[in-house]
Formats: structure tokens, C-alpha cells, sequence
């Protein structure tokens, strides 16, 4: 599902872009007196987009100006949206795995996470994790963000998490390999007094 909102969305801007580019050039050409097609609706720098009688033309009609307002907000709001969507990174929804019958079954990506982030979080010096699934049914990813206490040594911690809580889940889902990305941070605390 990710895929194919992917690919419409690329689509979208691309026409979005390419409706832009070419309607900004004509208007551009216009502007600078170059031919344009006949049928385009500015021929010269002196032509305006509406006449002053196609201006004022609803200037009388009280719901006019509401609606002009209402549906240029809607279209800022959906512009931000999309803006938004952008840098939002989808999770995955679900995993497939092997069930060794030549089956396959489906394994909620939310619980796949949860366990990680309980095996990750029980390490020795891990005071917490989060954990987030990405990439394609068949070949996930993981994101793993991992708080170390002061004392943690993160190698270690590194080691101890691909060994144990990522080894588990690539071995019970039956994946070749489980790509991580893992951001370490450690808890911030006082300094103590030594007397």
C-alpha cells in the first residue's frame, strides 16, 4: 500500500510541476511580447488575468468573498498536509514470514516492535527503546533508539542488541536479514560528589 502511495504521489508532483513549469513559462512569454498559441488568454505584457467587469462582476453577491476565503483556506490546508506527509516516514503495517509449509503468514508490524523494544529495553544498561518497522513486507527494516544509562558502554550495547533482540526477531520471522539503523543517546545526569 506504501508503494502505490508513493508512486501517486510522485505522480502528483510531477504533474503539479509540470503544470506549473508550463503555465509559468506561457505567462512568461506573454509577459516578455513572445508568441503564444492563440488559444492562451494573455497575448502581451499589457493583458490581466480577469477584466474589471469579470472583477466586479460578484463583488455584489453576499456568500462571493466567503467562499472565495473558504476555498483558498482549504487549499492552503491541504497544501500543508501534503507538505507534512512528505517527511513523515510511513511504518510498516505488516511482515510477511515463511511458515515453512510454503504458506506465508502475516505478522503485525506493531507487535514485531513491541517485542524488539521489550528484548532491546531488558539489555543490561538500556534504560529504554523504540523501535519502528519500515521498508517492504518481504524485506523490512528496523529504526532502533536506544537510551543508555551512564554507565552503558554503547559497543556493547550495539553487540548485545544485534545478537540478541534483533538475531530473535530475524530468526522467528524467518528474514534473511533485518537492516537497523541505531541511534544511541545516553540519560543525562548530575554529576555525583566525591569526598
Amino acid at each position: 500500500m506504501t508503494v502505490v502511495l508513493r508512486r501517486v504521489n510522485r505522480i502528483v508532483l510531477a504533474l503539479v510541476g509540470l503544470l506549473l513549469v508550463v503555465g509559468g513559462g506561457a505567462v512568461l512569454a506573454a509577459g516578455l511580447g513572445l508568441s503564444v498559441p492563440s488559444w492562451w488568454p494573455w497575448s502581451g505584457p499589457d493583458d490581466v488575468l480577469l477584466t474589471r467587469s469579470q472583477r466586479q462582476h460578484w463583488r455584489a453577491e453576499s456568500w462571493w468573498w466567503p467562499t472565495v476565503i473558504a476555498v483558498l483556506g482549504l487549499v492552503v490546508l491541504l497544501a500543508l498536509w501534503w507538505l507534512i506527509a512528505q517527511f513523515r516516514r510511513a511504518r510498516l503495517a505488516e511482515v510477511l514470514v515463511d511458515s515453512g509449509d510454503g504458506e506465508e503468514a502475516v505478522l503485525r508490524g506493531r507487535a514485531l516492535e513491541a517485542v524488539l523494544e521489550a528484548d532491546a529495553a531488558a539489555q543490561e544498561g538500556v534504560a529504554r527503546a523504540r523501535v519502528s518497522l519500515t521498508g517492504r513486507r518481504t524485506a523490512p527494516r528496523t529504526r532502533v533508539a536506544l537510551l543508555l544509562e551512564p554507565y552503558a558502554a554503547p559497543a556493547d550495547a550495539l553487540t548485545t542488541l544485534a545478537a540478541e533482540a534483533l538475531g530473535n526477531a530475524r530468526t522467528s520471522a524467518g528474514l534473511p536479514a533485518l537492516p537497523t539503523e541505531a541511534r544511541l543517546r545516553a540519560v543525562k545526569h548530575r554529576a555525583r560528589r566525591v569526598n
